[in-house]
Order: C-alpha cells, then structure tokens, then sequence
C-alpha cells in the first residue's frame, strides 16, 4: 500500500504488502520484501535491498553513496535483512569497490541517527543505540550491543556477544564475549549476564571468563598469552573462536584493565 503523496521509480521491486507512509522516495534498483512499512520522509536510493518485516522510521536514508572520496560510482549495495528495526534519521551508505556492500543483518535494532558507512557489516540480533557512528569496513558480530554515542574507528571487528559502553571511543578490535569500558577503551569483563540471557552454560562462561584471565590479568604480552591458552586450556568452540580472533586482529585487541 502506497499513498500518493509518495514517488516510487517503476522500475522498483516491491512487495505487495509493503506499507509506505507519505513522503517517501523509492529509487531504481531497490527491492523491498513483504511485510515492510517505510515511514514518511524515508529515502531509499539505489541498490537497497530490504528483507521482510522491516520497519524503518521517519527520516531514514538507505543506501546513499558512500562517504568516500575514492568512490567512482560504481554499482554496489546496502543490505538490510529481516526483521530489522531502522529508527528515526539511520543512515545507511551503500559499499564501494572496496567490498561491494554494505550489510545489516536480520533482527537488528539501530536505533535513532546512527550512521553505518560503506562496506560495513553489521551481523544478526545486533543492537546499536542512539547517535552512534560506525566508520567504513568495520565489521560488527552477531548479539553484539554497542552503547549509545559510540564511535567506531575504520577497519575495526566488534565480536560476537561484545557490550560496549555509551560514549565510547573504538580504535582497536574488541574480542568476542567481552564488557568494553573505560577511557581509553579497554577490557571490563566478560559479558557474563549478556551471556546467560542467551543460554550460555555456567560452565561455558567460566571458561571463557578463564580465558581473559589469560589474555588480560596474567602479565603475559598478547602473543604468549594465546599460545599459553592454546597449551593449557581445553578446547572449546569459545576458545577456538577468541584465539582465531585474536590472531587475525588487524588493529590489535583492546587493551586489558587500566
């Protein structure tokens, strides 16, 4: 259901059962899935794609050109999955060559004038809270929530079940399961009552909390203390999964508590 009052390119894909509210503009190139509402005053530019069951509020921009002075104009795309919550005044730019993609997952929460530039990808169940900047080719694990106000830096990884605090300056990649506080950024625990929400077992949150202690409390430089892990400790699926990301950090990790 559209109204009038809004301009929808013909050559646009859109499902039947999408609701547009006035004042919106739909470019070419866009395909919307069913079950969507596009609230007034929404934008949406070439080379969205919108999953299902969406609902993006007043003042939105998806897909825009990437803020990115090597852009050339290219043909790439901003990714929204289903059941992704889009609130008032999100941006969301489209990739560049670099990737060719911007992505948000399904089941995502981005609440109001958050900015996720180009070539992002911001993984399921993730929560990013008001005015929060997130830079371009970041990369944001699933159940991660990032606190309001926070700025992330290019290039940096947020792992999977990371919490960051409000307000917070991101300028190294945050390991999985893990609290982020502080100025500078640094380590604050393990995200043990995200943890339990989502299932994890006593005994999975000990030994991952067993990890950290390895990585942040031992005195051990960053390497040392990955092998120290990788010798001492059992393997695990969480254990795997923290060295791997460890030892792929491009900016390096966090620093431990200060």
């Amino acid at each position: 259901m559209k109204q009038p009052l809004s301009y929808i390119h013909p050559a646009a894909k859109i499902a039947p059962s999408v609701v547009i509210d006035p004042f919106v503009t739909i470019d070419q190139n866009v395909e919307i899935g069913e079950g969507t509402r596009i609230g007034s005053n929404v934008t949406i530019m070439e080379g969205a794609r919108i999953g299902k069951n969406c609902t993006i509020f007043p003042g939105a921009v998806i897909s825009a050109i990437p803020q990115d002075l090597k852009f050339r104009g290219e043909d790439t795309l901003a990714i929204i999955g289903d059941n992704t919550t889009l609130r008032e005044c999100v941006t969301v730019n489209r990739g560049t060559a670099a990737k060719g993609k911007t992505v948000v997952g399904s089941n995502c929460l981005i609440m109001a004038y958050s900015h996720i530039a180009h070539d992002c990808v911001v993984g399921d169940n993730v929560i990013i809270s008001n005015a929060s900047q997130i830079a371009g080719e970041v990369i944001v694990d699933n159940y991660a929530v990032i606190g309001g106000g926070t700025l992330i830096h290019q290039f940096c990884h947020i792992g999977p079940h990371v919490m960051i605090q409000g307000g917070a300056l991101v300028n190294k990649d945050i390991p999985p399961y893990v609290k982020a506080a502080r100025e500078p950024i640094s380590y604050a625990g393990v995200n043990s009552i995200g943890l339990r929400r989502r299932n994890f077992s006593g005994d999975t949150i000990f030994g991952i909390q067993e990890i950290y202690r390895y990585l942040y409390l031992s005195g051990l430089n960053v390497s040392d203390a990955v092998e120290r892990i990788e010798a001492e400790l059992p393997a695990t699926p969480e254990r795997d999964e923290i060295i791997l990301f460890v030892r792929n950090s491009k900016r390096g990790i966090i620093r431990g508590y200060v």
